[in-house]
């Protein structure tokens, strides 16, 4: 009789055991279909903001009016937010964000001359010092972009981040990737988030003023850094009309009297931008990044891929 009762009790636990197992098992394989079906709606998502920028670009070559001239601002179809968009049982959201809108951290060091660009250095610390980021992090990112070992004074080389836990190497060299800042001493995960939306490692080294946040307009000089009414008033006109050239950049009230100084940072062409995309499919969330770069003849050219 207790033999019985104890095969009994046996055969109860592996059969709850073996059902137990099933169900997890075939949970997990649901939820990694429904991974899989977000991931393909993000990477859809890509498609569909490169096709955008070529829509766009399509519309300026097309655009005869006189005195035309093609220019990139928010006003775009690609700048429009856009609501999600439901896709085969799932949603498809989708950001371009485009990269002339932010300064360029590579060019602090010019690779030509083989100097640190001591003008720009000092738009960055205008930039640093209007979103509360401490100037230190200026020396850092000398030595992280220089090719010697020198380190500077506050900088950081290889003999401080090889005693890291894990060890690496500075990169010595331009950034390829924005993520590259979050490597360099006293650059935190607050710090990157901040950091992050202001400043860009694409090949573009000039900024949209159609575009760019106010903060990054009135680091281009110290007499913006000092005017916050004519970044305001800079604001207000792209708003109305957006600058088809830097000459009308120049026409802005207040901008005039310094606009020689600050037309060589600026375009109003954007070529490089990064597209996010992110699928949502039965509760399974999904996000793509994609660089791209807009030939002049309208083509969008992917540079690099990031699934998250």
């Amino acid at each position: 009789m207790l033999a019985a009762l104890l095969t009994i009790s046996l055969m109860t636990i592996l059969v709850v055991d073996f059902t137990t197992s099933s169900a997890l098992g075939y949970r997990s394989a649901a939820n990694q279909a429904d991974e899989l079906r977000a991931l393909y709606l993000a990477r859809s998502g890509i498609a569909a903001g490169m096709a955008l920028l070529e829509r766009d670009a399509i519309a300026d070559a097309l655009n005869n009016a006189p005195g035309h001239q093609p220019y990139d601002a928010l006003t775009d179809v690609w700048a429009v937010p856009l609501p999600p968009v439901p896709v085969g049982g799932g949603m498809v959201s989708l950001v371009i964000v485009d990269e002339s809108r932010k300064l360029s951290i590579n060019r602090i060091y010019n690779l030509r001359t083989g100097q640190v660009d001591t003008n720009y250095v000092q738009v960055i610390a205008r930039l640093l010092e209007s979103i509360g980021v401490t100037t230190d992090l200026i020396p850092v990112l000398v030595d992280w972009l220089d090719p010697d070992s020198i380190e500077s004074p506050g900088g950081a080389e290889a003999d401080y981040y090889l005693q890291l836990m894990p060890p690496y190497e500075p990169r010595n060299a331009p950034m390829p990737t924005i993520g590259d800042l979050r490597a360099c001493k006293g650059v935190d995960d607050a710090t990157f988030a901040v950091l992050s939306r202001y400043l860009s490692t694409s090949p573009e080294t000039l900024v949209n003023p159609n575009t760019a946040p106010p903060e990054v307009l009135a680091a281009l000089s110290p007499e913006l850094s000092n005017s916050p009414g004519v970044v305001k008033e800079i604001i207000a006109a792209r708003m109305s009309q957006p600058f088809m050239t830097v000459n009308d950049f120049a026409n802005v009230p207040g901008v005039g009297q310094f606009a020689q100084k600050i037309m060589p940072l600026l375009t109003t062409r954007s070529s490089y931008f990064t597209i996010i995309g992110e699928g949502d499919f039965a509760g399974a969330r999904r996000r793509v990044y994609a660089s791209v770069r807009r030939n002049t003849n309208g083509s969008v050219m992917l540079l690099s891929w990031h699934e998250d």
